[in-house]
């Protein structure tokens, strides 16, 4: 999906990544461990971090597919990509040790039929 939009540059609806974002979320919610009363909150949901991680490396994969593997930029898009891993390994680290809270579910939706920024889905 992200490979999609960055073809069609970004003009791909996002209906679809946020309508999978809430299905992570929801999948996720029924199955973690209840945490710690004293738990810190994270704040983001699991699906948009996993979100995230995909879209940086369809980004960093592209670079490095495009450009010179040794321009800067590639180098810093996949030291971005590292970092969001090592943040999603410690978040589900922390919340396997119910040291974690994530945020409740919340609807997410499409701008509305009438509105300018609606694509189609």
């Amino acid at each position: 999906m992200y490979q999609r939009r960055l073809a069609t540059f970004g003009s791909e609806c996002r209906c679809r990544a946020n309508e999978l974002v809430l299905a992570v979320d929801v999948w996720v919610a029924d199955r973690l461990p209840v945490p710690h009363p004293k738990a810190r909150m994270h704040t983001e949901t699991l699906g948009a971090v996993i979100a995230r991680l995909a879209q940086a490396h369809v980004y960093a994969y592209h670079l490095l597919m495009t450009i010179d593997p040794a321009d800067p930029a590639v180098h810093a898009a996949w030291y971005q990509l590292a970092e969001l891993v090592d943040g999603y390994t410690d978040l589900t680290a922390d919340i396997a040790r119910r040291a974690r809270r994530l945020p409740a579910l919340g609807a997410v939706r499409c701008p509305a039929p009438d509105s300018p920024a609606k694509m189609p889905c």
